[in-house]
């Protein structure tokens, strides 16, 4: 044990120390513990004040004892008494004591933030920082309600010292984390990002580390640090490590800087300054120079900054994916690391060549080291460096290098750590599905992974091989034979009875004519299976049986013997029971054709997003697959197959419309009866319950016909995003909440969204303001946008909104229709029966009416029907029409421009079945409003009523 100086005068604690440490057992320094802590007590209780001296001892010893784990329930005031003692050794004791044992509830909070006052305003840096320390490690909420406005003061001060500036931006960084929404900078933004050109480095440091977690809540509040940053890093990066001695790490000037530097630029776009950009550039070239330079130092610390600086450089490069140059020598630069001996830096550079390989300005550059990852996958000793050599050569394969990657993952598949051969699988499924041209290689290929992985393939794999093979008459026959040679093995795996059961009960007549081959054969091969597989399986074999029965009615004896036998008719499990029970009166009773027809061939499966890549997308780390990358591919414009979910051996399910090329020819006819996206087939799309089948476009407006007659609920969702949306309207004006939720686990970076004008004869129809969104969206987060809408004049069409933002480093763009309708600044307006008539009597006038005929899609229903005419906008006027079954609205539309006033009538005729009677058709009167008018018929038509009859007129209406 070091000796105990004089100077500091606690020898009574060192002894203290001593013993414990020389106790022989638990029990005795319990003993020991117990008998100072009853010292301690008596002292602390005694009526003699006792000293600063004293005091710093006991809390000290209280202090040690907590560290070695027993509880502390007194000297809490002994410590806060310490805080206001003038000698730095026990203001420090007493500061030490607070942080590690105070609690942020504890009732002493405010005598120890009076105490925390008193420092902040002595002016003495020593206590300044005692007590700034003090509250960044506490941390509680009653300090950052009490300091938070103290602490930005401290830190933009002219005359405050550098290391209390340090411990300032510190402890208001942990103020931040901790309660966000009581630090607020406010006047003190500009003043904080200028401490970037401080001159002493310590400042920067600190002070970087702060901005950059504001900058990523608050984006454009701090969007002038990046000139600042860049100029800060451009000084660092040129100079030499003799400029800044006291800041340079085994030869490398100021690297924890530089890499903070460098991850605050990451949290925004390239610069938008020709000459900030061009400073940049120049930075990051400078960089992956020096890294080609010859070590200065044979030291480890000295590669380790090195490389710190470059993969931090590379990421921004990445991040930006602008500079084709820099991408390609970043991707050059990453190649030598993959041979490198130190097993953290091929590490690292597989896992960031993963992100450059889905950039369209290296994925070329990336293919060039495909050799080297191979080799990686074969030779690597550490599993994690495998895994991500895997992950690289599924980001890097396209169609010409497809065969040879899939192969090299075969094979490595045989001997893969059982920890990830289940992701190998699914990437191997989507690889072999993405870019199979012939479609021979991807049975085959499929085949083989059920052979060396069958217990990893999941049911969502061999469901999409017999998805493929029945909507590909070309490749059933090759599928029957190979499946067939396949479970002539000895030994194979459930799956591939699975699969060889449904393909050959449905194509097994392609290959009959073979000897080798012939019925009989087939279904010994099949049943000779059937006693060591699942339950699941058996009955897919007895499916498949009965389909022999009616492909080859030569077998049916052989096969009604085998459902006859007890263990089938008397199994005990009752699905099998009753398969068996049912298929052999089916076989018995019913004629060829009724079998034939029962029986039939399955029909095609409707196109689906691929159920193999949504399980992908649920697997964490780099190697998952990006959205972007399995769907809008821009290397090579393939894109997934569709598929259903389903399993083979379920009932039909319903075509569900996919944005996906139709690669493999399996795309579905489309629903029978599904409308068009013209203005007259608006209101029907409304009041659908599930509106008609959209062809996909550039623009995505799927959710845009729910909002006609509401105001809140879901715009959009996939697999990654969600946008739910709350709108309000007043006049002329609304408000729309946007909320975009990130579905995944991995960040949303680049979020940004722009509206696009609405513009009609060079004249502004809809002035749409949008308040920025937060450029980064965590896993699991949601954000809020803000959009104030003012309605100019009359329009027709709805504004849009592109939103981007990158995902795994693939960038993702999304075009939404916003739901904003002319019906949405509609003023209800009361009126009486009398004035209603009057003044529909006076809109007469040929270009105020226009007239179109609709049949309604469901029944009437009064409630829902009154229901969607007030979600219209307009006033519904009670006891105004003479027929009590009618229904009359009025309503103004409010326009920056003019106020257009608008009558309805609607009369219903359940009764009428033929289309041109007097009471089936729809007039609209209308004046002024132009095509627009021609929605407002949509919006109203389709009521949910059988036939529906209206007049909706409207002109400038002064008098409503």
């Amino acid at each position: 044990m070091p000796a105990v100086s004089k100077g500091d005068g606690m020898r009574g604690l060192a002894v203290f120390i001593s013993d414990i440490r020389n106790c022989k057992s638990k029990e005795a320094e319990i003993k020991r513990i117990n008998k100072e802590l009853a010292n301690i007590r008596s002292k602390f209780k005694g009526d003699k004040a006792l000293d600063g001296y004293s005091k710093k001892k006991y809390v000290c010893k209280l202090l040690f004892i907590f560290l070695l784990g027993h509880d502390i329930d007194f000297g809490h005031m002994e410590a806060v008494n310490l805080l206001s003692s003038n000698k730095y050794t026990e203001k420090q004791i007493g500061y030490l004591f607070i942080s590690v044992l105070v609690n942020s509830n504890s009732e002493l909070i405010r005598l120890i933030n009076n105490a925390i006052k008193n420092d902040l305003s002595s002016r003495n840096p020593t206590f300044m920082c005692l007590a700034l320390h003090c509250i960044a490690n506490v941390g509680s909420r009653e300090m950052a309600e009490a300091f938070a406005s103290e602490i930005p003061r401290i830190l933009v001060a002219g005359d405050t010292m550098d290391s209390v500036k340090q411990s300032a931006a510190l402890c208001l960084l942990r103020l931040y984390k901790t309660s966000p929404d009581l630090v607020l900078m406010g006047e003190w933004t500009s003043r904080v990002v200028h401490l970037l050109n401080d001159q002493h480095m310590g400042v920067v440091t600190a002070a970087i580390s702060l901005i950059t977690c504001l900058s990523q809540k608050n984006p454009d509040e701090f969007k002038t640090c990046v000139s600042l940053a860049v100029s800060r890093l451009s000084r660092i990066v040129s100079s030499a490590s003799t400029d800044l001695q006291d800041y340079t790490y085994y030869f490398v000037p100021a690297p924890w800087l530089s890499c903070k530097l460098l991850r605050l630029l990451q949290c925004y776009p390239p610069p938008e300054d020709g000459a900030v950009k061009g400073r940049l550039v120049e930075c990051l070239e400078t960089i992956l120079n020096k890294a080609q330079e010859p070590p200065k130092s044979k030291k480890v610390q000295h590669s380790n900054a090195k490389n710190a600086i470059l993969f931090e450089a590379i990421s921004l490069i990445i991040h930006y994916d602008s500079e084709p140059n820099l991408l390609v020598r970043a991707c050059n630069q990453l190649g030598q690391f993959l041979q490198h001996r130190e097993t953290n830096l091929r590490y690292l550079a597989l896992e960031s060549m993963c992100t450059l390989a889905s950039s369209e300005f290296s994925h070329e550059a990336v293919k060039t080291h495909i050799e080297t990852v191979i080799n990686a996958l074969k030779t690597e000793r550490d599993v994690s460096v495998r895994q991500r050599a895997a992950d690289l050569l599924y980001a890097m394969c396209d169609r010409s290098n497809a065969k040879q990657i899939v192969a090299e993952m075969l094979s490595y598949l045989e001997t893969a750590d059982y920890s990830i051969r289940e992701e190998m699988v699914l990437k191997v499924a989507i690889l072999a599905e993405k870019y199979a041209v012939d479609y021979s290689w991807y049975v085959d290929t499929i085949l083989n992974l059920i052979r060396i992985a069958g217990d990893y393939v999941s049911e969502e794999v061999w469901y999409r091989v017999i998805q493929i093979v029945i909507n590909r008459d070309d490749v059933q026959g090759y599928a029957a034979k190979t499946v067939f040679e396949a479970l002539q093995a000895p030994a194979c795996h459930e799956n591939m009875v699975k699969v060889g059961g449904y393909i050959l009960g449905e194509f097994g007549n392609l290959i009959a004519g073979d000897p080798r081959s012939s019925p009989l054969v087939q279904f010994n091969l099949l049943h000779s299976k059937f006693h060591l597989c699942s339950v699941p399986t058996r009955a897919l074999l007895l499916s498949a049986y009965i389909k022999f029965i009616n492909l080859f009615p030569e077998t049916k004896a052989t096969i009604q013997e085998v459902l006859r036998c007890d263990s089938q008719i008397r199994n005990s499990d009752v699905e099998l029971q009753q398969r068996a029970v049912e298929y052999l009166k089916l076989s018995s009773i019913a004629s060829t054709d009724v079998l034939a027809t029962v029986l039939e061939e399955m029909p095609p499966f409707p196109e689906r997003e691929s159920s193999i890549l949504a399980k992908l997308k649920k697997k964490k780390g780099p190697g998952a697959v990006s959205v972007t990358e399995l769907e809008d591919s821009k290397r090579e414009g393939g894109e997934l197959n569709g598929g259903s979910d389903r399993g083979p051996d379920t009932a039909a399910m319903a075509s569900t419309p996919s944005p996906s090329a139709d690669l493999l020819g399996i795309r579905s006819a489309p629903p029978v009866g599904a409308a068009s996206t013209s203005a007259g087939s608006l209101l029907v799309d409304v009041f659908s319950e599930a509106g008609p089948t959209i062809p996909p476009a550039a623009v995505n407006d799927d959710g845009f016909l729910r909002f006609v007659c509401k105001n809140n609920g879901v715009l959009f969702e996939n697999q990654l995003l969600q946008i739910g949306i709350k709108s309000e309207y007043r006049q002329n004006l609304g408000r729309m909440y946007l909320f975009y939720g990130n579905k995944t686990s991995v960040q949303f970076a680049n979020f940004t969204t722009t509206d696009v004008l609405m513009v009609l004869d060079n004249c502004l129809q809809l002035n749409v303001q949008t308040k920025p969104v937060e450029p980064l969206v965590e896993g699991g987060a949601q954000i809020q946008q803000v959009l104030n809408i003012e309605c100019l004049t009359d329009f027709s069409d709805a504004p849009l909104l592109n939103i981007k933002f990158r995902y795994g480093g693939a960038l993702q763009n999304l075009t939404l229709k916003l739901p904003v309708t002319i019906n949405k600044f509609f003023q209800p307006t009361e009126m009486s029966s009398h004035d209603f008539f009057q003044r529909w009597k006076q809109l007469s006038q040929p270009q105020q009416e226009a007239q179109k005929i609709f049949k309604a899609n469901h029944g009437m229903d009064t409630e829902v029907l009154k229901a969607k005419l007030l979600g219209l906008g307009t006033a519904l006027l009670d006891n105004v029409d003479p027929n009590p079954e009618n229904y009359v609205c009025a309503g103004v539309i409010q326009t920056k421009s003019q106020q257009v006033g608008c009558l309805l009538r609607l009369e219903p005729n359940a009764q009428a079945q033929v289309a041109h009677t007097a009471h089936s058709k729809v007039t609209i009167y209308f004046q002024h409003l132009g095509p627009q008018c021609r929605t407002l018929v949509g919006i109203c038509a389709l009521l949910s009523l059988s036939k529906v009859y209206f007049c909706f007129r409207h002109t400038k209406m002064h008098f409503l």
